[in-house]
């Protein structure tokens, strides 16, 4: 475990020398990529829908789940979440870090826990607004449905780590199980890799990213 520099943790791999999130601020990058150019950016650009379906690749921490639920919760929005974990932390390791005591909501201890607590491969509402299903099994593995999501969390290690994961025929999946107008949204901005989002049919965007990396990807299926 590591402390990255806006005070949150991460979890740092030796094998892989690798980190889950950045050492420039755990949390600090997630809120900008996943939750406002992600989550926040397909709400926005659809004012009327008042639920959301969201995909992430790799449960990991569960930073990305806890702070969509604080969005769910701030904005009154259902979210179903779905994420896809191969490799799943143990519940006493996860319970040791910070993000209940950062991303403070009534009861975010709990949720933190109970995220982590849920059990796989079923649909779990935690309440009322946020339901979620984790998977576990390697996204390889995983055969999702045509138009099941709005919003992509595509959160893996990066593609010289894990390059099966950023293969075409995984973004071909992407792409097919979002629906017109979702977005999927990564901090991996390789050549490459947006070509290959281009060449399945996304239309591909650069933003501005957080603290430590000039810039990430956003990706919108528009037909």
């Amino acid at each position: 475990m590591i402390t990255t520099d806006d005070g949150s943790h991460s979890l740092y791999v030796p094998h892989l020398d690798e980190t889950y999130h950045s050492s420039f601020g755990a949390i600090t990058e997630s809120e900008h990529i996943f939750i406002e150019s992600g989550l926040h950016h397909f709400c926005h650009s659809n004012p009327q829908a008042s639920q959301v379906s969201i995909f992430e690749l790799g449960f990991g921490t569960g930073l990305n789940a806890l702070l969509s639920y604080r969005y769910a919760l701030q904005t009154h929005i259902e979210v179903k979440y779905i994420s896809i974990e191969s490799d799943p932390l143990p519940l006493d390791f996860a319970m040791t870090l910070n993000y209940p005591a950062l991303i403070d909501f009534k009861g975010s201890g709990d949720i933190f826990r109970a995220l982590h607590e849920s059990s796989w491969d079923q649909t779990i509402q935690l309440v009322e607004f946020f339901s979620i299903k984790k998977i576990h099994r390697p996204v390889e593995h995983f055969e999702g449905q045509q138009d099941m999501v709005e919003v992509i969390y595509f959160d893996a290690f990066a593609p010289g780590i894990q390059p099966a994961i950023w293969s075409r025929e995984i973004l071909q999946m992407m792409f097919d199980m979002i629906k017109v107008g979702g977005v999927l949204v990564t901090y991996c901005v390789q050549g490459q890799f947006r070509r290959d989002l281009k060449a399945v049919g996304f239309h591909v965007e650069k933003l501005p990213g957080p603290p430590g990396k000039r810039e990430i990807v956003r990706a919108v299926k528009t037909e």
